[in-house]
């Protein structure tokens, strides 16, 4: 067992005691509030998540932080369940954060944009903002759209196209295999939708949805794929849904290509091993061996001191720029009240770690940026979770490039 695994939830209450700080001290510091899922099946993506953040962080303290403050980040654990992100929210409140980050999964998001409202509706003087770096069901930008909520993450029909985008010629039979909740169910829908459109030589052989977090054994799933004489299998799975998946597949020798949303979360390379090789796809925001394949020695260097700290690689450039962002929209602002913040945010652009511009978008808060179309091999410089193959780029979708519709009809507030 990796030593993330055994990150567990004495070690949270630890840390969150040791970097959380008491109201009298928010003079001195401005917190950002985490509620994550960091314990059950799903906690190492939530643990990698975390850490990936709190590097960022400790990067921008090490410049002298924001408005002469150093950033602490203060993080609560919400299990994955939608009640205790709403529980951790109060908290967050009743303490006086103004800032809270949340990376899924998407009922836990539409949750919190629930909660988020109503306290700002209810609770003028103690407002809160909720940065979105990993709820990605589409909904959240479109009918739920609000004014406190922005998103860092290209949600799932945008990834779905950017997977349709970068699927090879060769394949003419897919099998559709999703996780049945609003992000999987926004997947398996806006995958049909993006084949329809852009390759209409594509066959839907067959397309399942599981409940989520359930399944311990895929074989009966990978049965059905096999007689479905599907030639490459698409899903938006993460976590233990995807690596169960996946490992299921290769022990099996289930002969497809694998076009996933999020293979390259946390347990999912080392689930794939070498039989991966070359037939794994994924859609990803940065992946370790990015700054070489563009010549960004500034990026490249800042992956290798990432690597030197951790035994996982760095696959969240969302949840970079999101941090980056919203200390540049406070910096923008003067201020961490909420409202400022969030004006400051609309229609803001930074330089992502590529060199890359990202905006987001001011009618419904969505983050436009380049995103990586990527294949798993030995062909790289940087493996992944120490397998030997990592991630290398195959298509690259920058802002502009993908369907730009939306349904968000914001209301924003007078102050």
């Amino acid at each position: 067992m990796s030593r993330l695994l055994k990150w567990g939830s004495g070690a949270l209450l630890a840390l969150a005691g040791l970097i959380a700080q008491p109201a009298n001290a928010a003079d001195d510091t401005i917190r950002f509030g985490y509620s994550e899922l960091l314990s059950g099946a799903f906690a190492q993506v939530g643990d990698q998540g975390i850490k990936t953040i709190q590097t960022v962080i400790d990067g921008i303290n090490a410049k002298g932080g924001v408005l002469g403050k150093k950033i602490v980040l203060v993080p609560m654990d919400n299990k994955g369940q939608a009640g205790e992100a709403i529980i951790n929210l109060q908290k967050m409140v009743d303490e006086g954060i103004q800032i809270v980050f949340n990376c899924g999964p998407s009922n836990v998001g539409s949750a919190l944009i629930g909660a988020v409202d109503k306290n700002n509706a209810r609770n003028k003087d103690n407002r809160v903002l909720y940065i979105n770096c990993g709820a990605l069901a589409p909904e959240l930008t479109n009918e739920q759209c609000s004014f406190w909520h922005f998103r860092f993450s290209m949600h799932a029909g945008q990834q779905a196209e950017i997977m349709i985008r970068a699927l090879p010629k060769k394949i003419t039979k897919v099998y559709l295999l999703n996780q049945d909740y609003i992000f999987g169910q926004s997947a398996q829908r806006d995958m049909k939708k993006y084949l329809a459109l852009l390759r209409p030589d594509v066959q839907v052989v067959g397309e399942e949805m599981i409940p989520l977090g359930k399944i311990k054994d895929f074989s009966s799933y990978v049965a059905k794929v096999k007689a479905s004489g599907a030639e490459a299998l698409l899903t938006g799975n993460w976590g233990q849904d995807l690596s169960l998946l996946v490992k299921a597949g290769m022990d099996a020798g289930l002969p497809v290509e694998y076009h996933t949303m999020l293979g390259h979360l946390a347990g999912s390379p080392t689930a794939i091993g070498p039989g991966g090789n070359n037939r794994v796809h994924s859609v990803l925001s940065m992946h370790e061996n990015v700054g070489l394949e563009i010549n960004n020695k500034e990026l490249d260097a800042w992956i290798q001191e990432f690597r030197k700290k951790f035994d996982f690689d760095f696959i969240f450039g969302d949840r970079r720029t999101a941090v980056e962002m919203t200390v540049a929209a406070i910096a923008k602002a003067g201020s961490t009240d909420p409202f400022k913040v969030a004006m400051a945010l609309e229609g803001i652009t930074i330089t992502d770690a590529a060199g890359q511009p990202a905006t987001m978008r001011k009618d419904d808060h969505q983050i436009i940026l380049t995103y990586y179309g990527s294949r798993f091999t030995k062909d790289v410089k940087y493996d992944s979770e120490k397998t030997g193959l990592g991630w290398k780029t195959e298509t690259v979708v920058k802002p502009g490039d993908l369907d730009a519709t939306h349904s968000c009809k914001m209301k924003r507030p007078a102050s």
